[in-house]
């Protein structure tokens, strides 16, 4: 999809815009952002389950002081009933870890143990008390 391109881009010409209603489209998006400059692209993630937009999309404008006076204007404004949140948008790669699964860090863990349930429990402990044993 298009919005993956734009978020990798760090050039503060393109805004991330979160808390959006329902039945906000990638053409109302257009409409509202464009008094603020060229808007070249909009990406209006869809969630493959229900089919409808994720309540956050990623508008480009032409340049970065289009962008800033967008934020300036729009972060906190209301679209729909909905308080906007609107700022210049993060690569990918700035923002950690992305979707790693919170276990994932166990996994080294898990596979060089032979007893699986030891595994577990020293995995579930740890989660519970919020602590590695080995750092206490």
């Amino acid at each position: 999809p298009a919005y993956d391109s734009m978020a990798a881009v760090n050039d503060k010409r393109t805004l991330y815009v979160g808390g959006l209603e329902d039945t906000v489209t990638a053409e109302s998006l257009r409409a509202v952002f464009v008094p603020f400059g060229e808007v070249l692209e909009i990406g209006l993630p869809i969630d493959q389950t229900s089919q409808k937009h994720k309540g956050f999309a990623f508008v480009q404008f032409e340049t970065a002081d289009d962008a800033q006076d967008a934020v300036d204007n729009m972060d906190g404004s209301e679209l729909f009933g909905r308080v906007l949140k609107v700022n210049v948008s993060k690569p990918q790669a700035l923002k950690g870890a992305g979707h790693r699964p919170v276990w994932e860090a166990d996994a080294d863990t898990f596979y060089q143990h032979g007893d699986k349930q030891e595994v577990e429990e020293e995995v579930v402990e740890k989660w519970r008390t919020g602590r590695d044993e080995a750092a206490a």
